[in-house]
């Protein structure tokens, strides 16, 4: 059945494969996103109580989602080569749904054990599927144009819709009765979205399947060496779960996030330092790597605070926010569906604003909107930081110092994110658009890896002083972005 054959039935008018792969992503990400809103929740919750949970410190516990969100998005690229060399990106996605339910399930079972190995397949599980689903998508609008753009908007959606219903349903049973209880329901949402993707996947003709000039020797011999250095990192990956766990091998979660880090830092520097001197791209394309470089660095500055949001954001919703609505206290989680609906509300306005700048010939160019991303996201803790200064646990401060918060950081995200992606796929050189692609994601791995170093920060440093910080580093980013934005654009040459 080819692409074309698939489109004999419509999804609002585009290939009936849209609906399969949007559901799928809805249910992927209701998983993900109720399950991230209950982590740092779960983890600082004392060991006694109704609702039991690991009694960790804020500093450990931010490490650890730290840790876990940073894998999650460097994963995305050993997910990319698998779909590339070994599997396609159909099966890849299949796979990874998989492990992904199976780690959620994980965590319903009431062990710390349970709860790390959940973590790990969730990890695993998002790095097969995170990247291929996207791609899928793109495989069924192979005439590209604005067609494809136009379903890329609809599947959006569908991400920002899961992204609401996770915390509000996975928060409401998790926080509110039993937190395994929350992890089991985002294990349900990720079964719910592999049954819609294999039933709908008779409508998504040949996209996503292994495109491969190799013949089954090469492929052979390619899936045992891929097989082996899996088997052995697993190995690897529970014998030092082992020795941690039983005390054997002791170790600062906080000093290896950093050092993590630091090596994240070092080996994407050297990356671009050779690529940029040493790879044969010609002058232009030189400059336009340094762009992308540029555009790497302000990314990550913008994800580390931005991704507070499942850690420090969410542990001042539990402690210093008065949520009580209509006489009902709300789950601390819920409110981490605020972003996504207003991302719902406003990425159609933002789409219309820069769509007419552009016919007016003042569009902002790219590294300008990185600059107001930025600013953005610095308002958003200005504000905070100013709510936040005479919160206590007995006198709370309003829940609409956060709604303000989150929507300038949703202001910041629609000038910053969707701008980046698009940026990464015109600047890059035609043979390293993929690796760029990968490059984002670092990106947002260092980023989320510092957010939860930053939270870490509100065991020494009340929260005022924290958000006041994370204000002044990413305004004066933004600053910094804004000044440096007519250089880069000239660096740019005829990219718009």
């Amino acid at each position: 059945m080819s692409s074309a054959a698939a489109e004999t039935s419509t999804f609002f008018g585009h290939p009936r494969g849209l609906s399969t792969l949007f559901f799928t992503e809805l249910w992927e990400r209701f998983s993900y996103y109720g399950m991230r809103a209950l982590l740092v929740l779960y983890m600082t919750t004392e060991t006694i109580g109704a609702n039991p949970g690991m009694g960790l410190n804020v500093g450990e516990a931010t490490a650890i989602y730290g840790l876990y969100t940073f894998f999650v998005y460097v994963l995305s690229l050993p997910g990319g080569w698998v779909a590339d060399n070994l599997w396609g990106r159909r099966k890849s996605v299949m796979v990874g749904g998989i492990i992904i339910a199976s780690g959620h399930f994980s965590m319903a079972v009431p062990y710390d054990a349970m709860f790390f190995l959940g973590l790990a397949l969730i990890s695993i599980g998002t790095g097969l599927l995170k990247p291929n689903v996207s791609s899928i998508v793109g495989d069924l609008y192979p005439e590209g144009g604005a067609r494809r753009d136009a379903g890329f908007s609809i599947f959006y959606m569908g991400i920002n819709l899961g992204a609401i219903l996770g915390p509000l349903l996975c928060g409401f049973f998790g926080e509110g009765y039993n937190w395994h209880l929350g992890f089991s329901l985002a294990g349900f949402g990720m079964v719910l979205g592999l049954i819609s993707y294999q039933y709908g996947m008779k409508y998504m003709g040949d996209a996503g399947l292994l495109q491969t000039e190799d013949d089954d020797v090469t492929l052979q011999a390619r899936s045992r060496k891929f097989y082996t250095i899996s088997s052995i990192f697993v190995a690897a990956l529970v014998t030092i779960g082992y020795l941690v766990g039983s005390g054997t091998i002791m170790l600062d979660l906080q000093s290896v996030a950093k050092n993590l880090g630091v090596v994240a830092v070092l080996i994407t520097l050297g990356y671009f330092a050779y690529i940029i001197f040493f790879a044969g791209h010609t002058s232009e394309e030189k400059k336009r790597l340094g762009v992308i470089l540029w555009l790497f660095i302000l990314a990550a500055i913008f994800w580390s605070g931005f991704e507070q949001a499942g850690s420090s954001l969410n542990l001042f919703a539990k402690d210093l926010t008065n949520r009580v609505i209509f006489g009902s206290e709300i789950p601390a989680s819920t409110l981490q569906s605020v972003n996504s609906i207003f991302i719902v509300i406003f990425a159609p306005i933002f789409g219309w604003l820069w769509t007419s700048l552009a016919t007016r010939n003042v569009n902002p160019s790219i590294p300008a909107k990185f600059a107001l991303g930025l600013f953005g996201l610095a308002g958003g803790f200005f504000v905070l930081s100013w709510g936040a200064a005479n919160a206590t646990p007995e006198s709370p401060v309003n829940a609409s110092w956060l709604v303000v918060t989150y929507f300038l950081h949703t202001v910041g995200e629609l000038c910053l994110s969707p701008v980046g992606l698009s940026s990464m796929t015109k600047l890059a050189p035609k043979n390293r658009v993929g690796q760029m692609m990968g490059i984002w994601f670092v990106a947002a791995a260092l980023g989320n890896l510092i957010a939860g170093l930053f939270a870490g920060s509100l065991e020494n440093l009340l929260p005022t002083e924290l958000f006041w910080q994370v204000a002044l580093i990413t305004g004066g980013g933004g600053v910094v972005a804004l000044l440096a934005a007519p250089g880069v654009r000239r660096l740019m040459g005829d990219v718009q």
